[in-house]
This record gives structure tokens, C-alpha cells and sequence, in this order.
């Protein structure tokens, strides 16, 4: 058995986790009509109940925040209810769990819109770049961009989303500012050409994603509020002329805000960790709260970055998607199951709750 860091309790805010292991959030496209979550939802995240700290696939605050098909809202009191039946099961097996809060911004397309409108963007730049709709991947649609007017109220519209996390029992929310979406968008310049105050300098391209961060943390507490961020990733598009000094910006305002965790993609989104200059190690030295790493970690790498203080926590994605009991398997030294990645978008129980654990396997 393996001794590690990554097994041990871990205080986060005001509560306790059993271990230093978060599943990322992990888009899976199955929610059940109006964008409520799916009885199927609550097996799959009660399966994985064993992860210190789940992070629900990312669940847009609003209609106009939507990109993907069939992925979960968390802004009708429908989505509450679904989302009700979720936490209840993680927490009845002992797990914490906070969902992660959604807008997509430019990635997008015209049919999950209002009104069949225009994505929302901070400049009127098509991303080179596909979501996936009507059971394909497509090209997004050309956005809009966002009027300054505009902005409060998606600034509010976070704050409800938040409220109604909490309403439906999550632990705390993690703010999607990362992989070329909305926020990400806003602060780097490769999509934000702007010239009001939420554009140019990145003290302007920054304002959203710490405004967001400010609002919901005033909304229910910074001990229970985290956010994403993904410097130098080129998913969906993203781009940035200076990532460290725009990074190193945005961290310092989010330690001020006393946020409860930066949960940080190392390099390409589910790519490789090296693929642009960055020195991760400020962002640590930045921040007093939790620093969650995630990207292409398995045991090893995990446990070196814990044991040279590099991060508090580690995230696994796509191992967990395979593996509901990933933490006895990795605590055991045991082997994986592979993934089919033919069943990650969209579907039923095939490829999403039906892997089977150590103990299923033993039984057989």
C-alpha cells in the first residue's frame, strides 16, 4: 500500500476532506430535459463519493451561458431539485462536492441561445474552434460583443447561480475562468479586444473574472468559493501576449478576496504540461488559500508535487471517469481501467456509471 500525502485529510474552508484528491469537473452531456441533472447523474457522482473533493462537470448560470447539448443548468428550480438529489447522495456516502459555474461565452452556438441570438464575447470574434450539438461537433457560431451595460447583470447572474448551489446543497461553487470560456476570454487578449474599462490593460481584461469572483464570494462566502484558471492553454482558441504578468495579476486580487482555492490547469488542457513557458511556482508563492493542480497528474507525479509543496491538492479528470473507486485503486497500487472515449459525450449508463470497481471485480 502507498503511503502519500495524497491520502491524508485535508481542511478546505470550514470543512474536512477525506483525502487530498479532487475529480475535476468533467463535461459528460447527459442532462435530463430542462437541463436537470439525471437520475443517472446521481449514481455517477455518488460512485465517486471516495474523492476528497468532487468538482461537478461544469453547469451553466444561465441559457445564454449554455455551449454544449444536454449539459446541466443550475438556474431553474428544476435544476436545483435535480442538482438536491446529487448532494444528497455524495454526502450521505461521505463525500464533499462543489459544482462548478458555467458561461461559455463565444463558444457557443446560435441554436442554444435565446432566441436563436448570437453568443455573448467580449469582442465580436469567432473562435476557431467546435462545441458539440445535435449529437456532432460544429463550428461555433459568430458572437456579439457584450454591451458595458450588459455586465452587471451577468455579474448577478453568478450570484444567483451561486445562491441556488447553495440552496441545492453544494459544499461550495468553483467559478469557470478557464479554457478559452467567457472569463478567459475577457483576460486574454487574444479574444478580448475591448477599448471601455474591461478591455486593454490587464488590469482592465482582469476586472470580470474578479468582479465574478467578488460577487459570489460576497454571495455565500469566500470559504466556500473557488475558481479555475488556465494561463497559457490554447483550448477554444485562447490566447494571451503576456499569460505570467496577466496571471500573476489575477492571483494577487484573488488572494485578496481571501478565495478558498485557485484550481490551476498546468499547461495544455489535456495536453501536454510544457507547452508554453510558465512559472506555476508564482501563482503558488501568490496565494494563501488552496492551490488544487491539475493536469496529466498521476501517482507519482502527484505525490512529488505534494511533497515539494508545490500544490495542496491534486485534480484527476479522465481517470475518473473510468474509475469510481480511483482513490482505493491508486491507494492500492491497483490497476486502471481504460476508458472509452467514444461514450464521453453524451448517451446513458454505458461508459458513465456502468465501470466497475475493485470489489465488483473481485465478486466476478
Amino acid at each position: 500500500m502507498s503511503a502519500s500525502k495524497l491520502f491524508e485529510p485535508y481542511t478546505l474552508g470550514a470543512v474536512t476532506l477525506k483525502n487530498r484528491i479532487a475529480m475535476a469537473p468533467l463535461t459528460r452531456n447527459r442532462a435530463a430535459a430542462g437541463f436537470v441533472p439525471s437520475p443517472l447523474a446521481v449514481d455517477y457522482y455518488g460512485q465517486r463519493a471516495s474523492a476528497g473533493l468532487i468538482i461537478t462537470e461544469a453547469s451553466q448560470i444561465s441559457q445564454q451561458g449554455q455551449g454544449y447539448q444536454d449539459t446541466p443548468g443550475i438556474y431553474t428550480k428544476e435544476q436545483v431539485a435535480g442538482w438536491r438529489k446529487v448532494t444528497d447522495r455524495v454526502h450521505a456516502r461521505g463525500g464533499h462536492i462543489y459544482i462548478q459555474l458555467w458561461h461559455v461565452g463565444r463558444i457557443s452556438h446560435a441554436s442554444l441561445q435565446p432566441n436563436n441570438g448570437a453568443p455573448v464575447a467580449p469582442s465580436a470574434i469567432r473562435a476557431n474552434t467546435k462545441t458539440f450539438v445535435n449529437g456532432a461537433f460544429t463550428d461555433v457560431s459568430e458572437p456579439r460583443a457584450l454591451d458595458l451595460g450588459e455586465i452587471p447583470g451577468l455579474i448577478d447572474t453568478y450570484k444567483r447561480a451561486a445562491a441556488n448551489a447553495v440552496e441545492a446543497g453544494f459544499d461550495g461553487v468553483e467559478i469557470h475562468g478557464a479554457n478559452g470560456y467567457l472569463l478567459d476570454q475577457f483576460a486574454k487578449d487574444g479574444a478580448n479586444k475591448r477599448t471601455d474599462a474591461y478591455g486593454g490593460a490587464i488590469e482592465n481584461r482582469a476586472r470580470l473574472m474578479l468582479d465574478v469572483s467578488k460577487a459570489v464570494s460576497d454571495e455565500i462566502g469566500a470559504a466556500r468559493t473557488g475558481i479555475r484558471i488556465s494561463p497559457v492553454t490554447p483550448a477554444n482558441d485562447a490566447s494571451d501576449s503576456n499569460p505570467q504578468a496577466l496571471f500573476d495579476y489575477i492571483v494577487d486580487g484573488l488572494n485578496a478576496l481571501k478565495l478558498v482555492y485557485i484550481h490551476v490547469i498546468e499547461g495544455a488542457t489535456g495536453g501536454p504540461r510544457d507547452n508554453a513557458p510558465f512559472d506555476y511556482g508564482s501563482l503558488r508563492k501568490r496565494f494563501s488559500g488552496t492551490y488544487i493542480a491539475n493536469n496529466g497528474y498521476d501517482l507519482k507525479l502527484a505525490n512529488e508535487a505534494l511533497g515539494q509543496n508545490k500544490a495542496d491538492m491534486i485534480a484527476f479528470g479522465k481517470l475518473f471517469i473510468s474509475n469510481p473507486d480511483l482513490v482505493e485503486r491508486l491507494k492500492l497500487g491497483a490497476p486502471l481501467n481504460d476508458f472509452d472515449k467514444t461514450t464521453f459525450y453524451g448517451g446513458g449508463a454505458k461508459g458513465y456509471t456502468d465501470y466497475p470497481t475493485l470489489e465488483q471485480v473481485a465478486a466476478n
